[in-house]
């Protein structure tokens, strides 16, 4: 049978995405890249936020519309939220809730008795990965949060902290290279959390992947600015590990991270991306802010511009708040106008554009290795490719059109930026 893979919002959706493809395979069923051709139709959903749940419903209907036909399976934090009302949708035939979304492959096998290729047809092959065009692969460690941000519905949607073991995680990692992958991310919903349930730790998983794999590139999705051991940043000494975290701060100013319930205050934060890039050269912090936060007041909002600005964050990812039922936070009293928060983000992206070109400038002259994924011919005849330097920032290069380099490693000279804030390169290899 063929199966059509979606997911929204987070990297561990993704992750988790690989993880189905893998199963699908070894079941005997094909992963096929577009809703049309496929018998069975899998959505991952996501509820971060209530435009977030909009883009689920409306994806829902698409898919449906695209391939009426086929069987529609919804999973993910949406589903599991509202799981009666998408049991309702039109065409939805099976919701997987989050609790059981790791036998997801064998629960729809079983639910539509999905006939099963012979044995010798689920040889290892080409991995689902490529299939759905991507040139990483997302490792889910763990699943679930012991913390309760009054903002955040994950956490109520994807209950307590479960980590997978090293065995599992590195057996999938060394599928993966064997197929022809080149980097991992390290992905979960509370990352720095692992091991919390299984007496081990991020920093010992770190340890053991780079022991027992030859993965070249190792990445980590968001990681909450806490539970990471004072020698964490020691692990970088090793240059698989690629010099760049995700780390969300959602806000500069520590009175509003306390209505938030965060662990986490502005002055240790500071210190933690000191630490990092005091112990690794060219170490890239990018981060999370939430604007309009309930009560957040004119000079809170001044804190955190000039927080932002005296850290100096490589990239911003700026949400406005969005109330969710469900949360803490969607009773908290003075709740911001969306004409207040339509103008702090702004005035967010504005600074966020600002330091980000900034910190491109400081890249210029260096040669790094940058793993290339995609490629285009251009209107003279020449390959445009795009890919990514090890502290994560995009590069694009112009070679002649018989110069393959999807999926591979070259070390590139950063020459310049161009209007999209992306690095221009040239190869500085001569092979």
């Amino acid at each position: 049978m063929k199966v059509h893979l979606k997911a929204l919002g987070c990297r561990l959706n993704e992750a988790e995405l690989e993880q189905w493809s893998q199963q699908f395979r070894a079941g005997g069923h094909d992963i096929v890249p577009d809703a049309p051709d496929a018998d069975v139709l899998v959505l991952n959903t996501c509820a971060v936020t209530n435009e977030a749940s909009g883009k689920s419903r409306r994806l829902m209907h698409r898919l449906y519309r695209e391939n009426p036909a086929a069987k529609l399976v919804v999973s993910g934090c949406y589903a599991s939220l509202q799981a009666a009302e998408v049991a309702q949708t039109l065409g939805v035939d099976l919701v997987v809730p989050n609790t059981e979304k790791d036998q997801l492959p064998q629960t729809v096998m079983q639910h539509f008795a999905l006939p099963v290729m012979p044995a010798i047809a689920t040889e290892p092959g080409e991995a689902p990965l490529f299939i759905r065009g991507r040139h990483r692969a997302f490792i889910k460690i763990q699943d679930g949060c012991r913390y309760r941000c009054t903002f955040c519905i994950v956490t109520v949607a994807r209950g307590d902290e479960r980590s997978r073991t090293e065995a599992d995680i590195i057996a999938e990692i060394n599928t993966l290279h064997q197929q022809g992958i080149q980097e991992i991310v390290l992905a979960g919903v509370h990352v720095g959390g692992y091991g919390s349930d299984t007496q081990t730790s991020l920093y010992a998983l770190v340890q053991a992947i780079l022991r027992e794999t030859d993965i070249p590139r190792i990445r980590f999705a968001s990681v909450e600015p806490w539970d990471l051991p004072d020698d964490f940043f020691a692990l970088f000494s090793n240059p698989r590990l690629m010099p760049h975290m995700h780390l969300p701060l959602q806000s500069g100013a520590d009175s509003v991270l306390r209505r938030m319930a965060r662990r986490c205050k502005t002055t240790e934060f500071a210190a933690l991306v000191a630490e990092a890039r005091r112990s690794v050269p060219g170490f890239n912090v990018t981060t999370d802010i939430i604007v309009g936060f309930p009560g957040e007041t004119d000079e809170e909002w001044e804190q955190t511009l000039a927080y932002v600005e005296s850290v100096g964050f490589g990239h911003l990812h700026i949400f406005s708040y969005s109330i969710r039922e469900g949360t803490k936070a969607a009773r908290l009293p003075d709740q911001v106008t969306d004409a207040l928060k339509k103008a702090r983000s702004q005035a967010l992206h504005g600074l966020g554009e600002r330091l980000k070109y900034v910190w491109l400038q400081q890249q210029l002259g260096q040669t790094v290795p940058v793993l290339w994924e995609y490629g285009r011919v251009s209107d003279d005849g020449q390959r445009i490719y795009t890919g990514y330097t090890p502290n994560y920032c995009k590069v694009r290069v112009s070679v002649a059109d018989n110069v393959l380099l999807e999926n591979t490693i070259r070390q590139t000279l950063l020459t310049g930026v161009d209007d999209d804030a992306v690095l221009c390169g040239s190869l500085s290899d001569a092979h």
